[in-house]
């Protein structure tokens, strides 16, 4: 590795790595937002209204995640190209990962089918459950444009355009909110839809904001989709995408699935530590968007300094992106650890629920750190091509490390609620540990662009 000097960051790539993460802390809280107006909106329609449409949204997370997972291949190959400037390879990448966006909207939709059989598994109360699968079925609407601004918005980020990815966030969401209150109410003389409104909002919202991306960044876009080249419909390059994005997707359900899990387990003590849990996970996802931005910004700048061959520049892109997002969940953990109550008494007033969500909020504070490193770290590996090795880790880590110590913890040593929480602990301070000596081994190595095209090399690290 270098010296300590080289490796310091300069002030214009620190301010290039907030410039590039802050639209996409925007664009992942706004995607969250849709979710959360919704189920507040229907709060008037009744219980069961709530519940549905928030099980409705958590379903639909677990069965897109592992899409958008995989179009994250477009980081390092169109990041990469744009260093380079390698044009054509650009738009290859782009329109490969539109065609992929495509595919995997018939899977998903498929999966989104069967709500009753998904929620009668789980065991959720039977008034809800109907209304819940009808909800998730109205979604399926919304798959294509959800996949497509996706794919957009990480090639637009690769190229460092992020103006449009904010514009289509920020106008989605509040024509979301307007189209809830006239399709759940019935007002403006629409007919009153209840749940049945909310999921057709959501999704003439998807809609809209892959049209206001596509729109807005139609300058950008312009060169890489027109025209259409004949080779992006090759079956090779694009097996060969889905080999570097697949680990990726995996990863990012293996995270999921361990703290969707813990949720799982929390209910086994009660509705009041169920709650409890509920507020410190939505403020824990909350802050987690911050270094989450900083990853895709992490992964567009370090790969294209790659891909002009500018190795000393993607380990000082690296070093900026881990200051930058240890940096915010550093303040974030001083919040958690001394105005833990504060922060709980945001969501609820019943004094066992403030009390139980505040301790889980305080233990939350001690993984802040370690959930921004392994964040950040991941985006790094990311742009550098490096997908394979951080999805094992994440599996070492989550699964081997992380459940089995909830579940002691929790059940066997009697720790309860809490213990299940200190597990996450364990878990995300073990992921951060090997994804950060991950990140050094894979920068003191000499890195080659990727390249995905039958006439060049395909370059994936393995081990």
């Amino acid at each position: 590795m270098s010296s300590l000097a080289q490796l310091r960051p300069t002030r214009g790539e620190l301010r290039e790595m907030l410039r590039l993460a802050w639209p996409v802390v925007l664009a992942q809280v706004g995607i969250m937002l849709m979710g959360v107006v919704d189920t507040a909106m229907v709060g008037r329609v009744g219980t069961s209204a709530v519940a549905a449409v928030a099980l409705g949204h958590i379903y639909w997370v677990n069965v897109t995640i592992f899409g958008m997972g995989i179009l994250l291949v477009l980081d390092p190959v169109v990041s990469q190209a744009t260093g380079a400037q390698d044009h054509e390879g650009v738009s290859r990448g782009v329109q490969r990962g539109v065609l992929m966006a495509l595919a995997l909207s018939v899977p998903t939709a498929l999966l989104l089918i069967p709500g009753e059989l998904f929620f009668g598994f789980l065991r959720q109360p039977a008034d809800v459950t109907p209304i819940a699968a009808t909800f998730s079925r109205i979604s399926i609407a919304g798959v294509v444009p959800f996949y497509l601004f996706f794919a957009l918005r990480q090639s637009l980020q690769a190229m460092a355009q992020v103006r449009p990815v904010v514009i289509a966030i920020v106008v989605s969401n509040f024509v979301n909110f307007a189209l809830d209150y006239a399709l759940i109410y019935g007002h403006f003389g629409l007919p009153a839809l209840g749940t049945q409104g909310s999921a057709i909002a959501t999704a003439l919202s998807r809609w809209l904001m892959f049209g206001l991306l596509v729109y807005f960044g139609w300058k950008q876009l312009h060169g890489a989709l027109v025209p259409w080249r004949p080779e992006s419909f090759r079956v090779g390059p694009m097996v060969r995408m889905l080999r570097l994005g697949m680990p990726v997707g995996l990863q990012n359900w293996l995270e999921i699935a361990v703290f969707s899990g813990g949720a799982v387990a929390l209910g086994w003590f009660g509705s009041v530590p169920l709650a409890a849990h509920e507020i410190a996970i939505n403020l824990a996802a909350l802050t987690f968007m911050f270094p989450m931005g900083v990853s895709a910004a992490a992964a567009a700048m370090v790969g294209r300094a790659i891909g002009r061959e500018d190795l000393s520049g993607a380990r000082r892109d690296a070093v900026a992106a881990l200051a930058v997002g240890m940096g915010f969940m550093a303040i974030a953990a001083i919040a958690f650890l001394t105005i833990p109550r504060a922060l709980a008494l945001i969501f609820v007033r019943d004094p066992a629920t403030v009390a139980t969500a505040a301790s889980l909020i305080f233990i939350g504070g001690l993984f802040q750190i370690f959930d921004g490193m392994q964040a950040v770290a991941t985006g790094v590996l990311r742009g550098t091509g490096d997908t394979r090795v951080p999805m094992l880790l994440h599996l070492a880590g989550f699964w081997g490390i992380g459940i089995p110590l909830s579940l002691g913890l929790a059940f066997r040593l009697g720790f309860g609620p809490q213990g299940v929480w200190w597990g996450y602990v364990g878990a995300l301070a073990a992921v951060a540990a090997m994804q950060l000596l991950r990140v050094r081994w894979r920068l003191g190595q000499d890195i080659q662009r990727l390249q995905i095209d039958e006439s060049q090399e395909f370059v994936v690290m393995e081990v």
